[in-house]
């Protein structure tokens, strides 16, 4: 039987489904609510809260296929990649967990079972290793996991082995769930002789299965706890039991990988494997580093995945964490691409597909995003490639006088440059200079960098001072504007707390309370503007923020004085109303920007003040005009529609289970979160496309209708893949549409022309200037209008004619010279390419307010001569007809018209 990698999957998880494991779909590749994570780099991640004892679940078993990326932190196989057949920045992990259930002697049997009587592989193939103890730790050999492999299995006994702490005790990071393990390896060498390169990195031995036994917790001071119960955490990667379930020796022999490498051949001469199989063999089959070229399509195939499923879950290309690291895969991939396989233009973006086709079934995220995937990619390949080829050429001749002058050692100096100049990573770097036996100055490239560093950051720049001994403050009243009354504790000043002595009119301050009603700044919302009133003087509080869990009332002494252990009554100030409008409107921007330009779109920053919005957001272009007049339109109709805003305070396992819930990634939340949905009374009940929840801190209205309006102000790009919405709500909409209002008043009166006319009248101004710097005279129409009729009526004159030309625009515009010239109304008509005909009507504001003529009435009363109809506004109007050769008596009829109603 031939097994699919979607075979071996949809077994994997049956197989632990019938043994009473509950299906836990994969979470994003971006681990919201762990800082301690670049990326998901193991199944576990999800279930650290459950093995910490912070969270309960209703399952005690799970299994899973995870996605993961290893590239950047504790576990990093980024440079491996490409350089081997088995290692990946983004892989698929095969899992199953037992919480406080199961332990070892289940998991090792399971294990066992599946491997050699579902899947057959061969027992005398496979090893197993145990954690043979750490001395540092204070850690004994793990002999009950040995015992267990004797006991429960059929394994031969001389293939268990015991190995150290590096290979069999395995930690997610720095911190967190830990534990022994138990690893097993399927020998590959031709003749089964493997057994001593288990554990030897050898790509003849590779490890399929790691069962984690978590009992513990690192702690921050590198200690050992114990946890509250002891759990199984297990992983299998998907592309390492392709390749051993099929015969192969490398991953990239697998249906994973092998169209990937297939559609990559179709852009360049090279034919992968090709110098290294033999007669009869399968030349995807093969291993070690090789061919140049093989090296350059394994790691083109491999970050082609990481890069889709990375960007699918939010991550974009940037200069700093995550975004830096999936900015240098792009970059690696970009570079081996035209070095190694002479692929002279942006490629990468050309593989999406064949991911999505790949694994768009099982990760449905791939195939919604597919489009925005492909514009992040080929944006940021086309900003890289610019530079790539000169940045090549400086590192070659740099190479070349390294050579020359008998020296091995890159300069740190030319190495930045690459960096600063080029975008080249000091890892690629490296890696270039490896391949030619060379290495780079590190000491001296942190020294250029740090130069850097130095001469960019502004002189004066502040700088932050911890002062001890604040005190805790009670703000669980931050919610509400209601006065509340508080006691002073003491105040900062000059970088220290102070609690005795006086705080006389006209001093600056920081003073802290007891308790608080004001919100201080977090979260993106500005902190709060107010006053402290009390017996002896008051206080303006002029901005609120944070010092570790102490708030600080940041003014000045406006009367009176203020002391310690005095109580005074805190008012929050009036623009808390307009900065919760603004707050609630953000939601709302965010919700209908996903519904506008899709479900990529995650927050990328924002700022919440009493006088305006800012909100960030990933997307690669701006949006077009009728794309933010969506967004504006959808926000305003649930304004309108005046739906409930509710907080919910919820574990932050159950708040995360909510259908649509949005986080900003990289954000730390507490346990429990503070959830805020709009349009829904109740966020775990099944919401509908109209309603929004996110994990947010910050104030809020309790409905919609309260924030009035909002209006867009500017849409504008940040930063590669970031762009920026500035909006205002309530009071500020309303003025700013005030101001606008005033604006095109101002305009119409100037260019005499009804307001809704304005910018056809400034198009058609623009287009006559530009004529007239070419030394042309305005010609709209294209040729020469013939005047049919010139009427003096008691009204002013009314002008007929018609045109050759018979296109909107250029008739609209003859109309509106006319009519600036002096003319009180005007009517065009003229044929078009497609044998119809067009008619146009005009007629000043002045003329149309009389009742006497109107545009709208005098064009449908002669359309139906050219068996057209039409319409519109008193001012200008317009009719399309299908018998242009009845025009010259519509135009007669026209000037007919006009007279008698003018006369």
């Amino acid at each position: 039987m031939t097994r699919t990698c979607a075979d071996i999957r949809r077994e994997f998880i049956e197989f632990f489904e019938q043994r009473g494991h509950t299906f836990v779909p994969s979470s994003p590749l971006l681990p919201a609510d762990d800082p301690t994570l670049l990326f998901t780099n193991a199944g576990m991640n999800q279930f650290k809260s459950i093995f910490l004892g912070t969270e309960t679940r209703s399952y005690g078993r799970a299994a899973n296929s995870q996605k993961c990326i290893r590239a950047g932190g504790k576990h990093n196989d980024l440079e491996d990649v490409g350089h081997d057949t088995y290692h990946h920045t983004f892989f698929e992990m095969l899992g199953n967990w037992s919480f406080g259930d199961y332990f070892k002697a289940e998991a090792i049997q399971w294990a066992w079972e599946l491997l050699t009587d579902v899947w057959h592989l061969p027992k005398d193939r496979l090893y197993a290793t145990v954690f043979g103890g750490d001395a540092a730790d204070g850690l004994s050999p793990d002999d009950e996991a040995q015992r267990c492999w004797r006991e429960v299995t059929d394994i031969d006994p001389s293939h268990i082995q015991r190995c150290d702490r590096k290979d069999n005790f395995w930690e997610m990071g720095e911190t967190g769930p830990c534990g022994p393990c138990t690893e097993i390896h399927m020998d590959l060498t031709p003749d089964g002789s493997g057994g001593k390169l288990v554990n030897a990195g050898h790509g003849s031995v590779i490890e399929v299965w790691n069962l984690v036994f978590i009992q513990y917790d690192r702690q921050a001071d590198g200690k050992l706890a114990p946890l509250p119960a002891r759990h199984v955490d297990t992983g299998m990667g998907l592309e390492r039991a392709g390749m051993v379930l099929a015969g192969k020796r490398s991953n990239y022999a697998t249906d994973l990988f092998v169209p990937i490498i297939e559609r990559i051949e179709t852009f360049t001469a090279h034919r992968y494997g090709a110098s290294a199989a033999g007669a009869g063999t399968d030349r995807f089959d093969v291993t070690g580093e090789g061919d140049p070229g093989d090296v350059a399509c394994r790691v083109v195939a491999d970050h082609a995945r990481a890069l889709t499923f990375a960007i699918a879950d939010g991550v974009i290309p940037g200069n700093e964490g995550r975004g830096y690291v999936l900015r240098r895969i792009l970059r690696r991939a970009a570079r081996y691409g035209r070095q190694h396989l002479g692929i002279d233009r942006p490629f990468l973006a050309e593989l999406v597909g064949v991911v999505v086709e790949l694994m768009g079934d099982v990760f449905g995220e791939l195939r919604q995003r597919r489009e925005y995937i492909v514009e992040t990619i080929q944006s940021e390949e086309e900003s890289f490639g610019r530079t790539l080829d000169r940045g090549i050429d400086l590192f070659q001749r740099q190479a070349e006088k390294l050579r020359s002058a008998g020296t091995k050692q890159l300069p740190g100096e030319v190495a930045f440059d690459l960096y600063a100049t080029y975008g080249f990573p000091v890892d690629l770097t490296q890696l270039m200079a490896e391949e030619r036996g060379l290495t780079v100055d590190l000491a001296g490239y942190e020294a250029s960098m740090q130069r850097h560093r130095e001469q960019s950051s502004a002189a004066g720049a502040f700088a932050a001072v911890e002062i001890p001994d604040l005190p805790a403050t009670d703000d669980r009243w931050k919610y509400g504007t209601d006065p509340l009354d508080a006691r002073v504790l003491g105040w900062v000043a000059g970088n220290a707390y102070r609690t005795e002595g006086v705080l006389p009119a006209g001093d600056e301050a920081a003073v802290v309370l007891d308790r608080t009603n004001f919100y201080a700044e977090t979260g993106g919302q500005v902190g709060d503007t107010g006053v402290l009133e009390g017996s002896d003087g008051q206080f303006d509080v002029q901005d609120t923020v944070w010092a570790g869990s102490c708030v600080l009332h940041v003014g000045r002494v406006r009367s009176g004085r203020l002391a310690a252990g005095q109580t005074v009554t805190a008012r929050v100030g009036p623009q808390r109303l307009d900065t919760m409008r603004n707050h609630t409107a953000t939601h709302l921007l965010n919700w209908a920007l996903r519904r506008v330009c899709g479900e990529h779109v995650n927050q990328a920053g924002s700022v919440v003040a009493p006088d305006r919005l800012r909100f960030d957001f990933s997307h690669n272009q701006a949006l077009a005009p009728e794309q933010l007049a969506l967004v504006e339109r959808l926000v305003n109709d649930r304004i309108l529609a005046d739906v409930p805003v509710t907080a919910h305070v919820l574990p932050l396992a159950e708040a995360k289970r909510i259908q649509g819930v949005r986080a900003v990634f990289g954000e730390k939340y507490p346990d429990p979160v503070r959830v805020l949905a709009v349009g829904t009374a109740d966020p775990l009940a099944e919401a509908d496309a109209s309603c929004s929840a996110e994990f947010c801190g910050g104030t809020h209205l309790d409905r919609t209708g309260r924030i009035g309006l909002l209006k867009i102000v500017s849409e504008e790009s940040v930063a590669k893949g970031v762009r920026r919405i500035t909006a205002v709500t309530g009071r500020g909409a309303v003025e700013y549409v005030r101001q606008l209002d005033e604006i095109v008043r101002s305009a119409s009166a100037a260019l005499r022309v009804p307001a809704a006319e304005v910018g056809d009248r400034i198009v058609a101004l623009q287009k006559e200037v530009k004529q007239l710097r070419r030394g042309q005279q305005p010609s709209p129409v294209g040729e020469a209008v013939e005047v049919t009729a010139s009427l003096d009526t008691p009204a002013g004159t009314v002008v007929v004619a018609r045109s050759p030309d018979g296109q909107a625009s250029a008739l609209r515009q003859w109309c509106d010279q006319q009519r600036q010239r002096g003319a009180a109304a005007a009517f065009i008509g003229g044929p078009t390419a497609d044998g119809k005909v067009t008619l146009i009507a005009m007629v000043t504001q002045e003329l149309s307010a009389t009742g006497k003529l109107q545009a709208g009435e005098w064009v449908k009363a002669v359309a139906p001569i050219v068996a057209g109809r039409g319409g519109g506004k008193p001012t200008m109007a317009q009719a399309g007809g299908k018998q242009p050769e009845q025009l010259p008596e519509a135009l007669a009829a026209a000037a007919r018209l006009a007279g008698e109603m003018l006369a």
